[in-house]
């Protein structure tokens, strides 16, 4: 995350008052529009499509153990994978 220089956007007085209540620390303003997870990145296609693969290559034969080591993630996790991907269908 890179930070912008208050100075730089805000009119003094804003800043002034900002520093009555935090002065010198870093503080979080969200953004008024909500975005959806993995909207910028593609993560979210990323993982749909693992998890679509992940279910494709158990239902032709391939272990959870082989799955694992495939795609470094733990058992218990291509167990969650394969449970929440039976209830989207």
């Amino acid at each position: 995350m890179s930070y912008i220089k208050a100075e730089e956007i805000l009119p003094k007085e804003l800043i002034e008052v900002i520093q009555q209540y935090v002065c010198g620390k870093s503080i979080y303003i969200p953004c008024t529009e909500k975005q959806t997870w993995g909207s910028y990145t593609h993560s979210r296609q990323y993982y749909r499509k693992r998890n679509h693969d992940i279910c494709n290559e158990h239902k032709a034969g391939i272990p959870v153990t082989e799955l694992s080591k495939r795609y470094s993630l733990s058992e218990k996790t291509i167990y969650r994978v394969l449970r929440d991907q039976k209830g989207t269908r």
